[in-house]
C-alpha cells in the first residue's frame, strides 16, 4: 500500500509539473500578456484599458471608450522607450472635445460636404460638427461610445478585439452597422489594425485610426523625414471639401515621392492654420495592403512604415494644436507637435460618384487591414 501511494504521489508531482509547464483551460501566450485593468467608470459602465506587449518590450495600450490607444512604447536607437503617441492621463481629456487623439473614428473618417448626402432617393441631414461641415463620425459617432472588448488568440502576437453596434439613425446615418476593430501588437514590431462591419441598409461606411505620433519626443515633427507612396492628392476648398478633382504631386509642396523632412516646404502651404492636411491618392490597388508612408524620425532613430489595404492617406500635420490642451504628464500640445497618417477613402466620396465608393451594402462585408512597423536606423 506504502508503495502505490509513493508512485501515485510521483504521478501527481509529474502531473503538476506538466501542467505548470503549458498554459491550461485554453489560455494561450498572447492572452497571458494582455493586461486587462479598470480604466475608468462612465455613468455606471466600466471603460477597460488593455496593454499589449511583445518581446521586444513594445507596449500598446488601448481603452473601450472609442476603442482608443491611448500609449504606445517603443524603444529608441538609445535603447529607452518612450511614448509616441498623443493623448491624455486619465479619461476625463477623452470624453470632452479633443481631436480625436488616438481613437477609432465614424462611421464616415474626414468630412462630408455640408453633413448631407442623398442614397437610394432619400436626403440624409448629419450634424454639423465642423461647420459648415460634418467631420469624422459627428459629435459622437464612434469614437465617444464605450465598445464591447475581449482578448483574443493570435498566431503571431497578442490582440484585443473591439466591437460596436451603431443603430440606425446614429448620427443621422441609416442602417443598424455592426463594426469590429483588432488591435495586434506582433513579435515584428508592428501594430495590425484590422476592421470589419455589416449593415442591414445601405450606409457609407470609412472607418480609420487617429493616432497622433511624434516618433522623438520632440517639440515639433518638422525635421522627421516622410515618404509617401501617392503621386496624386485630392485638392480641396477652403474648408477642406475635396473639388472632385485628382492631380499630380509633383511640382508642388505635397510631393513625398523622394523622402523629405515635413519642414522642407512646409511654409508655402497657403491657408491659416497653415500645415498638411491633404488627402494622397495611393499608388497601387485598392483592396491590397500596399506600402503607403514611411517616416523617420534622424533624432531617435524610430523609424515607422504604414501600410493599409485602403485607397489613400490623410497627411495631417497637427497644424490645429495650439499649445491648449494639456495632455499626459503635463505636456502642452502646440501646433505640428505630432503627424496623422489616417488610412482612408476619400474626403467627401458620398458626394462624389467619381471616387471610389463608399457605400456598404447589406449582406456585403467592409474589411480594411492597416499596419504602423516600427523600426530602427
Amino acid at each position: 500500500m506504502q508503495i502505490r501511494t509513493a508512485a501515485c504521489q510521483v504521478l501527481l508531482l509529474a502531473f503538476l509539473a506538466v501542467n505548470a509547464a503549458f498554459p491550461q483551460h485554453g489560455k494561450t501566450k498572447s492572452e497571458d500578456t494582455v493586461e486587462k485593468t479598470v480604466y475608468a467608470t462612465l455613468n455606471g459602465t466600466t471603460i477597460y484599458q488593455f496593454a499589449l506587449k511583445n518581446s521586444q518590450g513594445d507596449v500598446a495600450k488601448v481603452i473601450s471608450y472609442g476603442a482608443t490607444l491611448t500609449e504606445l512604447w517603443l524603444p529608441g536607437r538609445d535603447g529607452k522607450s518612450e511614448d509616441v503617441v498623443l493623448g491624455f492621463d486619465q479619461i476625463d481629456g477623452y470624453l470632452g472635445k479633443h481631436p480625436w487623439f488616438g481613437a477609432t473614428v465614424g462611421r464616415v473618417a474626414n468630412r462630408i460636404a455640408k453633413g448631407k448626402f442623398t442614397l437610394e432617393g432619400k436626403e440624409y441631414r448629419l450634424d454639423i460638427n465642423n461647420p459648415p461641415n460634418h467631420l469624422h463620425g459627428g459629435n459622437t459617432g464612434l469614437s465617444h461610445v464605450v465598445w464591447q472588448a475581449e482578448t483574443v488568440h493570435v498566431s503571431h502576437g497578442t490582440a484585443v478585439r473591439f466591437h460596436y453596434l451603431s443603430p440606425d439613425g446614429d448620427e443621422g446615418y441609416p442602417g443598424n452597422l455592426s463594426v469590429a476593430v483588432t488591435y495586434i501588437l506582433t513579435d515584428e514590431n508592428e501594430l495590425k489594425l484590422d476592421y470589419t462591419a455589416t449593415t442591414d441598409k445601405t450606409t457609407p461606411v470609412n472607418l480609420t485610426n487617429h493616432s497622433y505620433f511624434n516618433l522623438g519626443g520632440a517639440k515639433d515633427v518638422l525635421a522627421d523625414v516622410v515618404y509617401l507612396n501617392a503621386d496624386r492628392y485630392t485638392p480641396a476648398d477652403p474648408t477642406l471639401i475635396p473639388t472632385g478633382e485628382v492631380v499630380p504631386v509633383r511640382g508642388t509642396p505635397l510631393d513625398f515621392t523622394r523622402p523629405t523632412p515635413i519642414g522642407a516646404n512646409i511654409s508655402k502651404l497657403a491657408g491659416n492654420p497653415g500645415g498638411y492636411d491633404h488627402n494622397f491618392v495611393l499608388n497601387g490597388e485598392s483592396g491590397k495592403l500596399k506600402l503607403a508612408a514611411r517616416v523617420l524620425d534622424p533624432g531617435s532613430g524610430r523609424q515607422m512604415e504604414m501600410w493599409t489595404t485602403e485607397p489613400a492617406v490623410q497627411f495631417y500635420t497637427g497644424n490645429f494644436l495650439d499649445g491648449t490642451i494639456t495632455g499626459k504628464r503635463g505636456t502642452h500640445y502646440g501646433k505640428q507637435s505630432a503627424f496623422c497618417l489616417e488610412a482612408q477613402h476619400y474626403p467627401d466620396s458620398v458626394n462624389h460618384p467619381n471616387f471610389p465608393s463608399v457605400l456598404l451594402k447589406p449582406g456585403a462585408e467592409y474589411r480594411q487591414e492597416t499596419i504602423y512597423r516600427f523600426s530602427m536606423k
